[in-house]
């Protein structure tokens, strides 16, 4: 049976904020630290370093990131950072390690091992057989004396004035210093290679960006049967039952060959309604809107929205053609919000 012991300050709100408070000042300090040791030392061995994961990876190497404990969920947290901004990477536990995970590691590959104190057992043990395939070493450690500092090729320094713990002991203060580090490794990288949107939406196709930057029009919009149209000389109540059928809030009307002439929309009928006495002898084509609002099918599906949005179409769809101004398609903006795009 366990036994949790009461605290003394759970209703001490005021002294809990101020805890709070100090605990991210000093997080925050350790980054100011570091963002000014950038300046001295630091920042020869950063760029010692930026230089080594980009040549590697241009090589077709791979960026492999180790750590115990603590640090190995950073170091979960900084591959996953670089895999997803185009430097290959993956973590490897260091435990596993020594039991065949090893063989992951080739010598056109880099190593970013951390650890606090440098000291880390289980990562001092894989340095031999690193340094035997020649695989190249950046250590980040808090300890420039340690030994997986010493057996480094390059070493960062992410030592803190103190951890924000009370007690000086739980890492806190340089897991938050190794973690800005590495994104700050990331993100110059992804800058020295040209990683851009369209880049990063490929490495992440399941989410909001992806769905934005990857789909085009041609893939949400509807086609053949499912196109409402009508040629230009159908009545008025052709074109009304058309819209009706198809349920996008408008019909297309076309001439030869599925050439755009125009569109009637729901607004287009209500104006029709208040000006005509009588429908029934009228030709779409002399209400009709001419020169509709168009879009291209190779154009992405984000663009549609912005232009059904810019241009209040509303309800009504927008129209997809080619190059030659020829009816492929519509889409809707219910379409877009199925697709997430909109």
């Amino acid at each position: 049976m366990s036994h949790i012991l009461p605290s003394r300050n759970v209703g001490d709100t005021a002294k809990t904020l101020a805890l709070a408070r100090e605990t991210l000042q000093i997080e925050a300090d350790a980054i100011s630290a570091l963002a000014e040791s950038l300046t001295t030392a630091l920042g020869e061995n950063f760029i010692a370093a930026h230089k080594l994961l980009f040549d590697v990876t241009a090589n077709k190497g791979r960026v492999v990131v180790t750590g115990m404990g603590k640090s190995g969920h950073i170091g979960g947290k900084i591959a996953s950072t670089l895999a997803s901004t185009g430097t290959p990477a993956f973590f490897m536990h260091p435990g596993e390690a020594s039991h065949g995970d090893l063989g992951m590691i080739t010598k056109d590959d880099v190593v970013i091992a951390i650890s606090n104190s440098g000291e880390s057992d289980e990562i001092v043990k894989l340095l031999p057989q690193l340094k035997r395939r020649g695989t190249p070493i950046i250590a980040m450690t808090g300890r420039a004396d340690s030994t997986l500092s010493k057996a480094a090729t390059v070493h960062l320094n992410t030592a803190v004035a103190k951890e924000a713990c009370p007690l000086n002991l739980a890492p806190t203060a340089s897991t938050t210093a190794t973690l800005a580090l590495g994104d700050a490794l990331a993100v110059t990288l992804l800058d020295a290679r040209g990683f851009g949107e369209e880049d990063y939406a490929m490495h992440h196709p399941g989410g909001s960006l992806g769905r934005r930057l990857l789909m085009h029009v041609s893939d949400v919009m509807v086609t053949g049967e499912r196109i409402p149209k009508v040629a230009e000389d159908a009545l008025l109540t052709a074109a009304i039952l058309e819209m009706s059928k198809k349920g996008l809030g408008m019909t297309a009307v076309v001439g030869d060959d599925n050439l755009l002439l125009g569109v009637f929309s729901d607004g287009d009928l209500r104006r029709t309604l208040e000006s005509q006495d009588s429908i029934r002898t009228l030709h779409v084509r002399h209400v009709m809107t001419k020169n509709p609002k168009t879009i291209l099918q190779d154009k992405l599906a984000v663009e549609a929205a912005e232009a059904i949005q810019r241009h209040k179409i509303g309800s009504s769809g927008l129209l997809v053609v080619d190059a030659d101004n020829k009816l492929v398609g519509a889409i809707h903006v219910l379409e877009l919000m199925r697709a997430g795009v909109l």
